[in-house]
């Protein structure tokens, strides 16, 4: 996936605050729990609960987020289609790792066990 420049930079300032209650309304809604979301997030980012509050608290944007973030080396196994763009086929970096968040996320609201959401 080719994104535009003016793409690239709306999608690095969103703040990860304004979108992290629809992830928790998105898991819970199919019967998951907030512990499982914050594990996953801290999978992926090796963000724990107290750092995941600070960054929120700080309103912190995605292109932070990500920048502070420690992504798991697993993470180039999240494969599929999210949002109607397969992800191994995303070419921006920043874009790719949101799209692996998301793609994780999803995967929790569709009842994936833990083992194959965290890619072992």
């Amino acid at each position: 996936m080719k994104t535009t420049p003016e793409h690239d930079k709306r999608i690095a300032n969103i703040t990860f605050a304004s979108v992290y209650p629809h992830y928790i309304k998105k898991v819970e809604s199919k019967g998951r729990t907030l512990a499982e979301l914050h594990q996953v997030i801290e999978w992926l980012t090796g963000f724990d609960i107290q750092k995941l509050q600070k960054l929120i608290e700080d309103k912190a944007t995605f292109e932070t987020f990500f920048n502070k973030a420690a992504l798991n080396p697993n993470a180039q196994l999240i494969t599929g289609v999210i949002c109607g763009y397969r992800i191994e086929d995303i070419e921006t970096p920043l874009t790719k790792q949101i799209r692996y968040l998301d793609k994780l996320i999803d995967e929790l609201a569709k009842g994936k066990k833990m083992e194959k959401i965290l890619r072992q």
